[in-house]
């Protein structure tokens, strides 16, 4: 055969390959909830008006309806919009919604072990032991809020040193909250001044932070081909190791060191645990599941609930006289003579409300993290085939104009009643919804309590540089990729003030 004619035969077989890709889509697209038409290959991935869905997801279910499809690459996912619709699939049809996805950045870091796996079994009873031992070392109890009202007195006198300068807190407020969790995996909390400290915290934050990027949808859709290229993935995943050797190392020195007796923190009870399981089949608790299952407890106890915590003083800031008002209840209920504790929450409806009010108003980036269909599933009219990956958009039932009186600005009133006491709402979903709800919500909600009412306690929250006035999320974007700094004075308050 010449080159010509073998020029002519590749280019049919590509043809004849994109035609079926094309084909097989068509098919796939026929039984789907309708939704703007894919590129061959990419789908979706590299239009701006699709993708990333926070920024689009509103003009595209005011096109298509609350249920719409967009495509990653070849791979139709479904999104969910509104309240009713996210509620009707995570609650009323949470087993058929209740399943994950295969997310290749994730089993890459994970190897598919620890309570994330994606084997349902091992995902079940990893998620059940985490959420028990847990509550066994206090989420949800006072010995828990102890743990964190120290840590909060911590972070006082951290600001404190600063006499009034200006201070950028997404990683002190980072070594605060891993501070907790650190209590109860590891037994123990490490100095704001520790650079091993430090490193760790990185490494969890730049993996975060890639996670939710723009890049790390394009290694999910094709991880074959970014696994052999060099990028940002391939230094966040090395980091990611360092810092699981770390944990490796605390494992074995519990090994050591344990006393089956006297458990002492997570990894203890893990342990423990292992030891009666040794002889089972399934091997669900591995050293390499304990690991895994330490290093999520770290990280998504940690960045999720310290950037919240930024993301407060940043809307708090932007609004003083709310800061003011929940001052003046701070000041009415705890005074100055003593710390908050959780109890007072009680007492406190406003500053309960405006808590929930600023998670209900924080918007996030969750498309890299979907949920998945466990079955052939008939929802709404449409027919939704077993595997597919479906997101919930969690920013538009806090924005669902049929949920809330004032969705697009910062009220607190969507928490309070005619009488000025906390009512709960059943459109917030700030923790997710059904089968998959975060299992450190209990410890999420007492951090965000004491931690936020200890610091307004102490100190006045004001901007120390002056932001351009624009779009607040956006603003927000970029303060938490650390593109921009946040920068605040914290100003002390007089203990008669």
């Amino acid at each position: 055969m010449d080159i010509g004619s073998a020029v002519v035969l590749v280019t049919l077989l590509l043809l004849s390959f994109l035609w079926f890709l094309v084909w097989k889509s068509g098919k796939k697209r026929s039984q789907l909830p309708p939704g703007p038409a894919p590129w061959p290959i990419l789908g979706n991935l590299r239009q701006k008006d699709v993708m990333p869905l926070y920024k689009t997801y509103e003009k595209l279910s005011s096109t298509y309806g609350p249920i719409f499809t967009v495509w990653l690459g070849l791979k139709p996912v479904v999104v969910l919009c509104g309240y009713e619709a996210v509620k009707d699939a995570l609650v009323g049809h949470y087993e058929e919604f209740g399943g994950r996805p295969r997310i290749p950045l994730l089993i890459q870091l994970s190897k598919d072990y620890g309570f994330v796996s994606n084997n349902e079994k091992k995902w079940r009873e990893l998620r059940r032991f985490t959420v028990t031992t847990l509550r066994d070392f206090g989420m949800g109890k006072s010995s828990m809020s102890q743990r964190v009202q120290e840590e909060a007195q911590h972070l006082v006198e951290e600001l404190a040193k600063l006499k009034g300068d200006a201070f950028e807190p997404m990683t002190t407020f980072k070594y605060a909250v891993a501070n907790v969790i650190c209590s109860i995996v590891f037994g123990s909390r490490y100095s704001y001044s520790d650079t091993v400290f430090l490193e760790l915290l990185n490494a969890v934050g730049n993996y975060i932070s890639f996670f939710l990027s723009p890049v790390a949808k394009i290694y999910n859709t094709f991880p074959s081909i970014m696994q052999c290229l060099p990028g940002p993935h391939q230094k966040v995943l090395a980091e990611c190791e360092k810092l699981k050797d770390y944990i490796r190392k605390r494992v074995e020195l519990h090994k050591q060191t344990l006393d089956p007796s006297s458990p002492r923190d997570y990894i203890d009870c893990f342990l423990m645990k292992a030891e009666k399981e040794k002889n089972s089949k399934e091997n669900m608790y591995s050293s390499e599941d304990l690991i895994m299952s330490v290093f999520n407890l770290f990280g998504a106890g940690t960045v999720t609930t310290s950037n919240a915590l930024v993301f407060f003083l940043f809307i708090l800031a932007k609004h003083p006289h709310i800061q003011a008002k929940v001052q003046e209840e701070i000041d009415a209920v705890v005074g100055s003579g003593r710390a908050p504790c959780t109890e007072d929450k009680l007492r406190m409806p406003y500053t309960n409300a405006v808590i929930h009010e600023l998670q209900r108003f924080h918007k996030t980036r969750i498309e890299n993290f979907p949920r998945m269909t466990t079955q052939d599933v008939v929802f709404r009219g449409y027919t939704i085939p077993k595997g597919t990956a479906v997101i919930p958009v969690f920013s538009s039932v806090h924005s669902d104009p049929t949920q809330w009186e004032n969705p697009k600005n910062v009220d607190p009133n969507h928490f309070l009643d005619e009488k000025g006491e906390f009512r709960k709402r059943e459109a917030f979903m700030a923790f997710s919804a059904g089968k998959r709800m975060c299992p450190g919500e209990a410890l999420a909600r007492i951090e965000l309590f004491l931690f936020l009412t200890t610091l307004l306690q102490n100190f006045t929250f004001q901007f120390a540089i002056k932001y351009e006035e624009t779009d607040l999320f956006s603003l927000w974007l970029e303060i938490e990729r650390r593109a921009i700094p946040a920068k605040f004075f914290a100003i002390p308050r007089s203990a008669s003030s």
